[in-house]
């Protein structure tokens, strides 16, 4: 059995959407079922041996854990609006720890997810295999998971297999509640739909055009993919256990990701820049571009999808939930 958590959310309920594609559906589901908003429609659809509240994981893994093989710890909170200390190192930090002295002392793997955001401003660069303590998140999600991670890389006592992938800006199928946090290509599908125009952040930093801003798009199929296979891959000297990249290693701008949708649509970019909530300005990537290197040499050969092949396949898939409806 695997163990999913966050198989509610985004790239959770991927992961699982890819084991069963794969004939496997003795998966261990883990969220906050007690939470009625919690409910998702595609759940329905996705097969698992049970499912058990993210509350009660702990207590579950003691008394009936002994048949799992591995867990892939994708639940967090990931609302990078949320200013609740305590409870956001509570889930991210405390809880992920919990996991990983489970997995050490039962001699299972575990796969978490980490995140981009701990890189910071960018300053320091998106090297995976550099020192993360010097690094310096912009905000309170970014910094749970490098506590996280700084503590993982300490250890000596650990699972035996075990990687914290670092997703960059990933989107696809399946992440209609995130709401105001989905990925701006599912805004900007709906903007289009709706108004037949795409509202992005005006740039307020020197030498950025608006719209200029660039990110490590990365559609979510091939970050399910790359962590599966580390959780497949032993860990080696070509793939040691520690911290990896997920993202396509290709920086594109938030323009280029408009028009990308518009072309699909068959629409002329209609494209209004407006200001950048005041909130956000100091704690704002301008610029994040994963370095793969690590995740290549591991044995992940898997091309990632350009921006535009996976805006296209993103589009389909929206289109084919709408015509459900």
């Amino acid at each position: 059995m695997i163990v999913v958590t966050g198989a509610a959310g985004f790239i959770g309920s991927n992961v699982v959407a890819t084991l069963n594609a794969r004939g496997h559906s003795d998966i261990l589901a883990v969220d906050a079922f007690h939470d009625a908003s919690r409910a998702r429609p595609y759940l329905d659809i996705l097969q698992f041996h049970a499912r058990v509240d993210r509350d009660d994981l702990g207590r579950w893994l003691d008394t009936e854990g002994a048949g799992v093989e591995a867990i892939i710890h994708e639940g967090a909170c990931t609302d990078t609006t949320v200013n609740d200390r305590a409870a956001v190192m509570a889930m991210n930090t405390d809880y992920t720890r919990m996991l990983w002295e489970w997995c050490s002392r039962m001699g299972r793997p575990l796969i978490y997810a980490s995140s981009a955001a701990t890189y910071g401003d960018g300053s320091r660069g998106y090297d995976d295999e550099v020192d993360p303590r010097a690094l310096t998140p912009l905000n309170l999600y970014g910094e749970s998971k490098h506590l996280f991670d700084c503590w993982a890389l300490q250890q000596t006592y650990t699972p035996p297999r075990w990687a914290g992938l670092k997703y960059f800006n990933v989107y696809g199928p399946r992440e209609v509640h995130k709401g105001r946090m989905a990925s701006v290509v599912f805004h900007a599908y709906h903007q289009i739909r709706e108004t037949g125009r795409v509202k992005l952040f005006k740039s307020h930093r020197e030498g950025y055009a608006d719209g200029g801003q660039q990110r490590d798009f990365v559609y979510v199929d091939d970050a399910v993919e790359a962590t599966l296979h580390l959780l497949e891959t032993p860990a080696s000297a070509h793939a040691p256990n520690g911290l990896y990249n997920v993202g396509t290693g290709q920086a594109r701008t938030f323009a280029d990701l408009g028009r990308a949708v518009f072309a699909v649509l068959g629409k002329e970019p209609d494209i209004a820049y407006i200001p950048m909530p005041e909130d956000l300005r100091e704690r704002y990537q301008y610029f994040t571009q994963a370095k793969v290197d690590k995740l290549r040499r591991s044995g992940f050969t898997r091309p990632f999808r350009s921006l535009e092949d996976g805006v296209r396949a993103y589009v389909a898939y929206l289109r084919g939930e709408e015509s459900t409806r």
